[in-house]
Parts: structure tokens; C-alpha cells; sequence
């Protein structure tokens, strides 16, 4: 192996792209960030408007980038939120809480890209519109961007390298039935929803059982008349939820008519004013050209060794960032560490077969376990194999414990409708009881 500097592009200047671009940095790379918006900081930048198309259904609606609502408070403790070397502290005229506001994560942030000197690499107001490889034997790619404002006018740049950072909260994934379509009342995705309010003394059917309906579901409660929370699972029927006077759970919906009624496959049926939809997002890139090499099946980006590299493009180009609902900070902070270091030379990876035939069976064995590919970037229950695999590839000491207990004691909490207070009553654990410590 040889140590080797590119130039290399970053497309998004949220979390991801900001850590892929420090440690590119770090590692000597030239590095270049793309970002369409005229801030840094991704889906942590608030924005009160939502689109005009409440679904996201329309291709042609103007798109509001930002999914965030006005009361987001992130559902982990900050410990788990920071960097491995730069901690998520409090700050004077900061926000103290252990699991602090929207606003608190975005200011973390702009710290970080001031104190690493990042947000000169940033280009403001330029949105990808293509990237494709244009030489196979230098490995160069073509990233062709647009200034904000401008339709036609195109600008176009060589790189060595390309690492795709731009997330997934831009493609809403809605829940289809039949009936939708002529059902009369609102339907939003919770992309959309801001605040509680436009639900005042309505009945409302939530679908979804993330973090973020959760959250949802709590706030529109306090002023809906009834909430009807449609899940998947199994196991789940008709009942009204304990020490609650008007939230109650269903299992999904079977189809709903132009008179309002929404009917549930356990013979439950609601005449409601709204349905929300808590059903995620979809993986989207119209910008990547690959003729087919990498592509989104069921949401899956794929084929993807370890999540980051296609095997027949790697290292060139790598995706940063793409496993959810597993705390990812930690996650894309050694993904990025990852590819910076590949692309220095520093690091090798498998052949290209080594890396194919690990993805088939990544593949396989979801499919005997019953899984479908949609959950491949779902790393919620094997969160801390993969970054115990990501810490041992980049010859890091082990992670601490502590971590893991946390990270699940929070996670037991997030899904209960038991604790809505856990942010404010949390207790610490993990064999950490000193706060600073942790």
C-alpha cells in the first residue's frame, strides 16, 4: 500500500458530510463539500414551512428539506450524540439539559465545522445534480452542481473521489391503502408536521411506532380529540392505552372511505379528520449516474460492503451515513474515518469479489431470518457489532461499555407510552454515575 491525497468530493453539509470532511482533511485529502442550502448542519436546521404537497407525493412541489418540529428534543443523551473527540458539552447559554433541543444539536455543529475549519471547504447554494464516473482507469468523476436560484446554468468539476453524505429525509415513504385516495380528510407526512396546533380538537389516526411518532403522538394528544395509532405488528388489537383519556392503538389500516371512516384490519374503524403518516423515508439520489451499479431496491442502496462501499466502484465512492434508527453519530463517525482512510492509503479493503459475496450473504441471511430488505440499513439490535467491526478495521481501542447500556436503556424507554417524561426524569446508568465521566 501507498499513501496517496485526492481530491475528493462531499456531497451534503449535514452531520455526515461534516465528519467525512474533517477526517478526509485530517488525512490530507482535498476536499470540496457541496451543499444545496445556504446553512450547514442538514436536517437539524429548522424550518417552519412545510410543502405545499403535504404527502411529498408531487415530484413538482417546491421541497422543504428540513423534517424537523418545532419541539424536537433528540431522544438519546447527549454522551451518546458527541464525537469520540469532541464531546456534546454543555456550553454557557447552551441548553443543560442531558437530552437538549433541535436547536442545541445545530449549534454543536457549527462549532465543530468552525473549530476544524471546515466551513471553507463548503460550497453554499450549490445542489448536485450528477455525478458520474468518466474515467474508469483514473478514477475520475464528473460532480456537476447548480447555483440556488438557477435552473440552467450548470457547473461542472473533476474529482478523484466522490462520498455521498446527503442522508435520507428528502423522499417521504407513506403507508398505502385502499381508499386513500378519496378519503376526504387530511393526510401529512410527518416531514410536514410542525406543530400541534392544526389538530386542535380533531380525531386523528397516526401510523407509525418510531421515535418520531412517538414524539408526535404525545404532542397532538394534548390537543386532539382522540389519537388512533395504527401499528404493524402482529401482536397488536384494539385497546385503549393506559393512563391515557384518548389515545388508542389498532392494528393497520385495512381501508378507508369518502364518508371519513378509516377501518383497521382488526375490525376497529374511526371517522377521522386527519391521518398522519410516521412512516419514514426513502433513500434517494437522482443526482448518481452508475448505469445500474448502485441502485435503491425495497430501500436498499445496494450492493454496499459494510454499508459504505460498492464493490465494484470502492473506494471512489462511498456512502456515509445510511443506517438509521441505531444512533448514528457514532456510526458515521467511524464511517467516515473509514473512507478517509482507504482513500489515503492507509487502509485496505477486500477484493472486489471478497466484498460482492459479502453483501450476497448479508442478503441471504435476511432472507432465511425472515427480514425484508428494506430493514438491511436498519441497524437498531446489531448497532454495536458493526461499529465494534468499524473500531477493530480502524485499529482503535475498544469502545466503552457504558455505551451499550445506555443506548438500549434509552431505547427501552423512546418506545414506551409508560415514561413520556424520560427526557427530564433520566437517570444514569452504565456504571456511570458521575455525569462527567460519561
Amino acid at each position: 500500500m501507498y499513501e496517496q491525497s485526492l481530491k475528493v468530493a462531499v456531497i451534503g453539509a449535514g452531520m455526515a458530510g461534516l465528519l467525512t470532511a474533517r477526517e478526509l482533511k485530517r488525512e490530507g485529502h482535498r476536499v470540496i463539500v457541496f451543499e444545496k442550502s445556504i446553512s450547514l448542519g442538514g436536517t437539524w436546521v429548522y424550518d417552519p414551512r412545510v410543502e405545499t404537497n403535504a404527502l411529498g407525493l408531487d415530484p413538482a412541489r417546491q421541497i422543504v428539506h428540513s423534517s424537523m418540529y418545532r419541539s424536537l428534543r433528540v431522544n438519546l443523551p447527549r454522551r451518546l450524540m458527541g464525537f469520540l473527540d469532541y464531546p456534546f458539552s454543555l456550553k454557557e447559554g447552551g441548553d443543560p439539559r442531558e437530552f437538549p433541543g433541535h436547536e442545541e444539536v445545530l449549534r454543536y455543529l457549527e462549532d465543530f465545522a468552525r473549530d476544524f475549519r471546515l466551513v471553507e471547504l463548503i460550497r453554499f447554494g450549490h445542489e448536485v445534480v450528477r455525478v458520474e464516473q468518466v474515467n474508469e482507469v483514473s478514477h475520475e468523476w464528473v460532480v456537476e452542481s447548480r447555483t440556488r436560484g438557477s435552473e440552467s446554468e450548470m457547473e461542472g468539476e473533476v474529482f478523484e473521489a466522490v462520498a455521498v453524505c446527503n442522508g435520507h429525509h428528502t423522499e417521504p415513504r407513506i403507508a398505502e391503502f385502499p381508499g386513500m385516495d378519496i378519503w376526504p380528510g387530511m393526510q401529512v407526512h410527518s416531514h410536514n408536521y410542525r406543530t400541534p396546533e392544526p389538530f386542535q380538537n380533531q380525531i386523528v389516526v397516526l401510523i407509525g411506532n418510531g421515535p418520531s411518532a412517538h414524539d408526535i403522538l404525545r404532542e397532538i394528544s394534548s390537543v386532539a380529540k382522540e389519537v388512533h395509532q395504527a401499528l404493524r405488528a402482529s401482536d397488536v388489537h384494539f385497546k385503549k392505552l393506559e393512563n391515557r383519556n384518548n389515545i388508542w392503538q389498532h392494528s393497520v389500516i385495512k381501508c378507508a372511505n369518502e364518508d371519513g371512516k378509516v377501518v383497521f384490519q382488526d375490525g376497529s374503524f374511526v371517522y377521522a379528520d386527519a391521518i398522519i403518516h410516521c412512516t419514514g423515508f426513502k433513500y434517494h439520489f437522482p443526482f448518481l449516474r452508475t448505469n445500474g451499479i448502485v441502485s435503491v431496491d425495497d430501500n436498499c442502496v445496494g450492493p454496499l460492503y459494510k454499508h459504505v462501499f460498492p464493490p465494484c466502484l470502492a473506494p471512489w465512492l462511498s456512502f456515509v451515513g445510511l443506517p438509521y434508527r441505531a444512533a448514528p453519530t457514532l456510526i458515521i463517525e467511524l464511517q467516515s474515518r473509514w473512507v478517509a482512510k482507504v482513500l489515503a492509503g492507509k487502509l485496505a479493503l477486500p477484493s472486489e469479489e471478497e466484498m460482492a459475496s459479502s453483501v450476497e450473504e448479508l442478503y441471504q441471511h435476511m432472507k432465511e431470518s425472515g427480514l425484508p430488505k428494506h430493514h438491511t440499513h436498519q441497524l437498531q439490535q446489531n448497532k454495536f457489532d458493526y461499529e465494534n467491526w468499524l473500531v477493530t478495521q480502524l485499529r482503535l481501542p475498544p469502545l466503552e461499555e457504558w455505551r451499550e447500556e445506555m443506548y438500549f436503556h434509552a431505547l427501552k424507554k423512546i418506545t414506551s407510552h409508560d415514561d413520556d417524561e424520560y427526557r427530564d426524569t433520566w437517570d444514569v446508568i452504565g456504571g456511570c454515575k458521575d455525569t462527567t465521566a460519561c
